[in-house]
C-alpha cells in the first residue's frame, strides 16, 4: 500500500509541474501542417452558396433565405461527406458517358445524372430499407411498371443502363403532369400523388414552394449540391488523379436464350469467375437462369484487358476531374 501511495503522490506532483496542453504556448503545441498559423484549431470553411444556378435549362433563384439555407445544408453535408463525394466521382467517370446518352436519347435533360448520384452514390448494387434496388432506386412495382423484369432470378433494377430508361419513362410522366422538372424530381422522392395532393391543398405550382416532409424538402437541394461540386469539384476541395478514377469498361456480349442450369460454370466456360460475370451483369440474382419462355438476355462479358490496372485505358469524362 506504501508504494502505491507513493506512486500516486507522484503522479500528483508530476501534473503541478507540467503544464497541460491547453496550458502551452503556441510554439510549444504539436506542429500539424493542416492547423493554421494563429492556433491550434482547424480551419474549417463553408461552401458558398451561389446567387443562382440552373437545372435542366430552368433559372433557380437561391436569393430567397429558406432556398439558400436549405441550399447551404446541402453544400455542406455533401462536401465534408468525403467517403460518398470521393467514391462518387470515382463512378461518374465509368457511368456517366453511357447514362447521358440515355437520358438525351430519352428526352429527359442529363442534369438528372445527379439525381442518380443523390439517390445511390452511382452504386448499382444499392438496397434501401424500402426495398428500393439499384443505381435509381426503384422499388418492384414501379419497376415493373415501367418494363423491367423484377423476380428472384433476375431483376433488371440493378442493371444501370435498363432501370435509366425506366427512371426516365417516370420523369417524363411527371413533367408531363407538371410542367417543371424540379417538381418532377421531388415526385421521384415522394411519388406523383403525394405532390400533387400538396401543390392542390396549398396552393403552389412548383415543389420549392411547399411544406414537405424534410426528407423531400431536402431531395431536390441535395441534386443541385451534386450538380455544383461535381461540375467543378477541385473548387470545393477534391484532388483525384486519372488513375484514381473508375475508367469505363469494355463488353462482348452473349445472348442467352434458354435455362442456364449453373451461372457458375457458364461463367469459367467463358473464362471469368462467377464474381466477375456478376459485376458485370449486377441483374442477374441467382446461380441460375430458368428462362422457361425463351426470352433473350444479353450477357456482358468483360474484355480481359480491362480487367487489369495496368492494360486498362483511361478516360476521362470531364477533364475537371483530375489534377493530372
Amino acid at each position: 500500500m506504501k508504494l502505491y501511495r507513493l506512486l500516486f503522490v507522484a503522479v500528483l506532483a508530476a501534473m503541478t509541474v507540467l503544464p497541460s496542453t491547453a496550458q502551452l504556448k503556441p510554439e510549444y503545441m504539436p506542429k500539424n501542417k493542416s492547423q493554421t498559423q494563429t492556433g491550434s484549431l482547424l480551419t474549417v470553411t463553408t461552401p458558398e452558396v451561389p446567387n443562382s444556378m440552373t437545372f435542366a435549362g430552368k433559372k433557380i433563384d437561391l436569393d430567397r433565405i429558406d432556398m439558400a439555407e436549405r441550399m447551404d445544408r446541402e453544400l455542406a453535408a455533401i462536401v465534408y461527406g468525403q467517403t460518398s463525394m470521393l467514391l462518387c466521382l470515382k463512378r461518374a467517370n465509368r457511368y456517366f458517358g453511357p447514362l447521358e446518352k440515355i437520358l438525351r436519347d430519352q428526352g429527359v435533360p442529363t442534369d438528372f445524372l445527379y439525381l442518380a448520384c443523390t439517390e445511390s452514390v452511382l452504386d448499382p448494387l444499392a438496397y434501401s430499407s424500402a426495398k428500393a434496388a439499384g443505381m435509381w432506386q426503384l422499388l418492384a412495382e414501379t419497376g415493373r411498371q415501367y418494363g423491367l423484369e423484377v423476380n428472384d432470378e433476375v431483376d433488371e433494377r440493378y442493371d444501370p443502363e435498363k432501370s435509366a430508361v425506366a427512371a426516365c419513362k417516370y420523369l417524363k410522366s411527371a413533367y408531363n403532369k407538371y410542367g417543371d422538372w424540379a417538381t418532377a424530381a421531388a415526385s421521384y422522392n415522394a411519388g406523383m400523388g403525394k405532390i400533387s395532393g400538396e401543390l392542390s391543398k396549398q396552393g403552389q405550382s412548383s415543389s420549392f414552394n411547399l411544406y414537405l416532409t424534410q426528407e423531400t424538402s431536402r431531395y431536390v437541394f441535395r441534386i443541385l449540391a451534386y450538380k455544383l461540386i461535381m461540375e467543378n469539384p477541385q473548387a470545393y476541395g477534391y484532388r483525384l488523379k486519372r488513375s484514381q478514377l473508375y475508367h469505363p469498361m469494355r463488353y462482348t456480349e452473349e445472348q442467352v436464350d434458354t435455362s442456364v442450369a449453373s451461372w457458375v460454370d457458364w461463367a469459367k466456360q467463358h473464362g471469368l469467375t462467377y464474381a466477375q460475370l456478376r459485376d458485370a451483369n449486377p441483374w442477374i440474382r441467382s446461380t441460375k437462369l430458368t428462362n422457361t419462355s425463351g426470352k433473350t438476355y444479353r450477357v456482358r462479358i468483360p474484355v480481359k484487358e480491362d480487367l487489369s490496372r495496368s492494360k486498362r485505358r483511361t478516360i476521362l469524362y470531364n477533364p475537371k476531374w483530375a489534377v493530372d
